[in-house]
């Protein structure tokens, strides 16, 4: 797949701060049929993302996915350390190109998520929250072992109600054991509560952002389109594997140490 750029921006590559990788055509061909490349009309770049953007076709930038293939590699690396430490990662995309494939990998790989409107104190406030969370879940088996069936039509139905409402706003977090040690987010423009959230308690972001957003945002920003569904199935496949190459480095070490003993 070719590109034609009609302008290409200024770009000082000497200030990138990893030093450069070899480019694997092969990823880059995936990446471009994916999508990954296409960015935000270049009235509405953000001014940080310049060293990202390769160049303008019909007035939309066109992200540098050499620059992407770089940073993703940088995230998931980060990734796979975490997870091979025992970390804790929660999936954020509540975008409705992002939202089903989020919570589709976070059951496969029984990871916690939220894909629904994020609830501010998620993170700020999680003490709170954990206490409403116990209690959707005490519902959730008072009406699986009939402890409900005391209470009259109306009040049944009415926690019916109830748990349908808190099974949208807290289902995908409902076994969290705690904070996470890593905010994986795809769309972080349309994230940026979850975003400060972290930022605030020190907890590392790996965001998919598009040209509109400011790199700076998040700790391991990965420029793409984060618009396109093919493109964020593209990279939460990318994720995926890396989970499961860091759990198993964590099964590795569990096994060494017992040998140790």
């Amino acid at each position: 797949m070719e590109l034609i750029v009609d302008q290409e921006p200024e770009l000082n590559k000497e200030d990138l701060s990893a030093p450069k990788e070899p480019v694997n055509l092969a990823m880059i061909e995936e990446m471009l049929k994916a999508g990954l490349f296409a960015g935000r009309k270049s009235a509405k770049n953000h001014p940080r993302m310049k060293p990202f953007i390769f160049g303008v076709h019909n007035k939309s930038s066109v992200i540098d996915l050499e620059e992407t293939a770089r940073l993703l590699d940088s995230a998931m690396d980060f990734v796979k350390s975490k997870i091979a430490a025992k970390g804790n990662l929660l999936l954020v995309g509540t975008t409705p190109s992002a939202k089903n494939s989020v919570e589709e990998l976070a059951h496969k790989l029984k990871l916690p998520f939220v894909v629904e409107r994020w609830l501010g104190g998620t993170l700020t406030n999680f003490k709170t929250l954990s206490k409403r969370v116990a209690y959707f879940k005490k519902l959730k088996s008072d009406k699986e072992t009939g402890r409900l069936d005391k209470y009259t039509k109306k009040e049944r139905l009415d926690f019916d109600r109830q748990m349908k409402k808190m099974g949208i706003m807290f289902g995908g977090i409902e076994d969290m054991p705690g904070l996470p040690q890593v905010l994986f987010v795809v769309d972080v423009n349309s994230n940026l509560i979850a975003v400060r959230e972290a930022k605030r308690l020190k907890i590392p972001v790996v965001g998919i952002l598009n040209t509109d957003t400011d790199p700076e945002l998040v700790q391991y920003p990965i420029p793409a389109n984060d618009r396109s569904k093919s493109s964020i199935d593209w990279i939460l496949a990318r994720l995926e594997k890396t989970v499961e190459e860091g759990r198993a480095q964590a099964k590795e070490v569990v096994v060494v140490k017992a040998e140790e003993k």
